[in-house]
């Protein structure tokens, strides 16, 4: 399992792209990955979402 708080934050569109080609790529292979992140453009790499507002899980 990889827990990734923010793992795109402040990075330049190349490095944000190969970051998450291989979390991609490491999920495919059997790997559970927790994203923790602000960014909705992530939001297309996900399998499944859970949204927390407020300190609730809201979805």
């Amino acid at each position: 399992m990889i827990l990734a708080d923010e793992p795109t934050w402040a990075l330049d569109t190349k490095t944000w792209e190969e970051i998450m080609w291989l979390l991609t790529k490491l999920n495919q292979e059997w790997t559970t990955i927790v994203l923790i992140t602000h960014e909705h453009e992530i939001d297309r790499y996900a399998k499944k979402h859970i949204l927390i507002k407020d300190w609730l899980i809201v979805k």
